[in-house]
This record gives C-alpha cells, structure tokens and sequence, in this order.
C-alpha cells in the first residue's frame, strides 16, 4: 500500500487479496488485483493525488466485481468456474469449456 494510506484502505486491500486467495488466484496475483482495485477506489474518492480518466469516470470496481460474480447474463466467469473445480478436484478441467465446468461443479 502506498504510503500515507488509510487504515479502511489497508483493510479494503487485505480483504481483497484474501478474496482473491480463496479464488484459487496466485499470492502475486492476488495483491496485484487488490493493489489494483485500492489504488481505483482511491482515485474515485479523491484520496490519490493523480487520477485516469477510466478510475473516476468508469464503473467502480465494487459494481463491476458484483454484476460479475454469479448473476447476469454470463453468471460466474470461466475463470471463476475453472478455479472452483480445482477445489473439488474435477479431473479434466484444463481442457473444458464454460459450460462444461459449470455442469462439472453443478451449476
């Protein structure tokens, strides 16, 4: 985290990286996707002293992050799909596509 930083935002950002853990994302991975999502939300706050125009003129990643998850017209990603049958342990799954990872894991 940047320095200066607020307690919320170190909070936001272990919470994230955690998240993206559980996902079955890499360690460096996973911060990379926290720093990322901080470093917006910051932005759109007015806490950083620079700001793209796609940080404060875009959806924000929190909305981004909640039409993806599991509703809407695509439901969860194949990505999201592939990580969870690697949890239960689907053998097979590196060569499915999305639809056969969702059957897979029951959905």
């Amino acid at each position: 985290m940047p320095r200066g930083s607020s307690p919320k935002r170190e909070r936001q950002y272990e919470h994230i990286k955690q998240s993206a853990k559980q996902r079955g994302e890499s360690t460096g991975r996973a911060e990379e996707i926290a720093a990322r999502t901080v470093n917006k939300e910051r932005a759109r706050s007015g806490e950083a002293r620079t700001a793209s125009r796609t940080s404060t003129k875009d959806m924000s990643s929190s909305r981004r992050g909640g039409l993806r998850s599991h509703s809407g017209a695509g439901g969860p990603t194949r990505e999201q799909l592939y990580a969870e049958a690697r949890r239960r342990g689907v053998k097979g799954r590196s060569s499915m596509t999305k639809a056969q990872l969702a059957r897979a894991v029951g959905r």
